[in-house]
């Protein structure tokens, strides 16, 4: 079964940044009244709702 969410290491490896940039950008887009994405924190864990980036990044259009 293909997971529904996005760690921060994988958006990392897709927008092809560094682990310090996605954290702070995973963070900001979290804190946003109107994010571009949906992002879950799970204690200190990040995880991004992997439909809501795909359609933000254009995967599947």
């Amino acid at each position: 079964m293909e997971s529904k969410v996005y760690s921060v290491k994988d958006v990392m490896e897709m927008l092809d940044i560094s682990r310090t940039k996605a954290y702070e950008f995973i963070r900001t887009v979290y804190q946003s009244e109107n994010p571009p994405f949906r992002v879950l924190k799970v204690n200190e864990n990040y995880r991004v709702i992997r439909t809501s980036f795909d359609k933000w990044i254009g995967i599947n259009e």
